[in-house]
């Protein structure tokens, strides 16, 4: 085919580190529900009383449970129901790792643009997920 259309050598690094990224988040996912569900770890929130939270906003959630907010998640890292938030803070880091990954074959193909860009994307992200802003529904 004369207009071949081929993934450049940054998207493919990309493309596998957010594959793999995927796999090892899902697992992590899968195998924290599984500790949460079995009661190895004792929840913070008994499963029985959640269904009185349900129609609470975040904010009286919080309070109404003692519940941290932002990165306080780690403190409670020993509770069966905080335990889960290690694949989803996994997954949503995947894609500064991505951004890691391909920024030195950015600028050793002198795509120097999209290698400034990559970099604040990760500076932004980072930021953004620093809870430095102290913006958004905490």
């Amino acid at each position: 085919m004369a207009n071949e259309i081929r993934a450049t050598e940054e998207q493919i690094k990309y493309a596998k580190i957010l594959d793999l990224g995927m796999k090892v988040g899902l697992a992590a996912l899968v195998v924290t529900f599984l500790i949460y569900a079995s009661g190895i770890f004792t929840p913070h929130i008994p499963v029985n009383d959640l269904s009185k939270y349900w129609g609470m906003s975040v904010h009286e959630y919080l309070e109404a449970t003692h519940s941290p907010h932002g990165w306080g998640w780690l403190a409670m890292i020993g509770k069966g129901d905080f335990l889960n938030f290690i694949g989803i803070a996994f997954l949503a880091g995947v894609t500064v790792i991505c951004y890691l990954a391909i920024i030195p074959i950015l600028f050793k193909k002198k795509d120097t643009v999209y290698g400034i860009i990559a970099i604040v994307e990760v500076l932004v992200l980072v930021l953004a997920a620093s809870g430095i802003l102290k913006s958004g529904g905490h």
